[in-house]
């Protein structure tokens, strides 16, 4: 999720043969944000013909990515059996998913196809926006999704009663409330800066560290305020999170065996994709402090990380729910009749 954590792009010498817009002042380049002025991302021109390879890999997730969440949420808004305050917080999260994959995936598959991928100053600081603060939301969601299998579980008497409509959409805006306040501080400190040329982003979009590197001058606090946000971020969640499974460990210890085990069904599929969520981030952060990673083998764990719990959630979510893939089997079956009536309608006339 948080790849502004990580320091992706080591040092090397900027290419002076990009054609850039740039003034010469004192041995430096600085960006005078004329409308002209652009970024080039570098992405993974090294790869050569295996870029195609890599190329088929992301289109065919993303396209998984897509259709999974997006059949999550039309069944959650059209299916009345789904109304529980849980597929109403698991829409959102699949929107979110479908939006944050979106605001990378799509630039990354063409940049695999040209050689040369610009993108322009506001365009970039709006991507680098929306993916940091889309990226904390959905970790928002999770911890709100944790409180909600807290009240199923360890009141379950007054579950209607406390989630109700009001309460969730307060619930939700707080997550997304969350996202931009952990985001804004250092997206503002960034665009406020001056940024030498050739204005060389080494990512495959326009991860904040890659694009820090460009900043004309001492980067420490922009460092120090994007990296407390982060542990902001994550801290808070994680610790909301763990809270709550270890109240609803409590509670089951009080349990019988039956209903400890119903209990555990509830929460399944969530304390996996936290897991699964949580276990990847720091097994990311940890290797590339420990290991010594070329920028290629960088920016492909980088994508694949950010991809992995859009692309997960869908078949987690529909395996360990059966309500889920009951819905999902009625709507996929709701259009075979359609499809087959105007045979049915001709036999009965013949």
């Amino acid at each position: 999720m948080e790849l502004f954590l990580f320091d992706i792009s080591p040092e090397s010498p900027r290419e002076s043969f990009l054609p850039l817009s740039t003034n010469h002042r004192s041995g430096s380049v600085n960006v005078t944000w004329e409308p002209d002025v652009t970024f080039f991302i570098q992405g993974l021109a090294s790869l050569g013909e295996k870029k195609m390879i890599l190329f088929v890999i992301l289109l065919l997730g993303y396209i998984i990515i897509l259709g999974g969440n997006s059949m999550i949420i039309f069944v959650a808004l059209t299916d009345s059996k789904l109304s529980s305050p849980m597929y109403f917080f698991l829409s959102n999260l699949s929107f979110v998913d479908i939006v944050y994959t979106t605001t990378t995936i799509p630039n990354m598959l063409s940049g695999l196809l040209t050689h040369v991928q610009t993108i322009s100053v506001p365009g970039c600081f709006l991507q680098m926006y929306f993916f940091i603060q889309l990226a904390v939301t959905g970790r928002a969601i999770l911890t709100v999704m944790a409180y909600d299998r807290y009240v199923a579980i360890c009141n379950p008497l007054r579950y209607t009663a406390i989630m109700t409509r009001p309460v969730r959409l307060i619930l939700i805006t707080g997550a997304w409330s969350f996202g931009a306040f952990c985001t804004l501080p250092s997206a503002v400190m960034g665009w406020q800066r001056s940024y030498c040329g050739p204005y060389v982003v080494r990512h495959s979009w326009c991860d904040p560290s890659s694009v820090r590197r460009l900043v004309c001058g001492d980067t420490s606090v922009d460092n120090i305020v994007s990296l407390s946000f982060a542990m902001v971020s994550l801290l808070t969640t994680g610790v909301l999170i763990l809270t709550s499974y270890v109240l609803i460990g409590v509670s089951m210890s009080r349990m019988g065996v039956a209903q400890r085990l119903k209990a555990v069904g509830t929460c399944a599929a969530h304390l996996i994709v936290v897991s699964i969520s949580y276990g990847s981030a720091s097994f990311v952060y940890i290797s590339y402090r420990v290991g010594n990673f070329s920028p290629e083998v960088r920016i492909i764990v980088s994508v694949l990380y950010s991809a992995l719990t859009p692309f997960l959630n869908p078949m987690i979510y529909s395996l360990r729910n059966k309500e889920l893939q009951d819905s999902i089997r009625r709507s996929l079956s709701s259009f075979r009749p359609a499809a087959v009536s105007p045979r049915k309608d001709v036999s009965t006339v013949s």
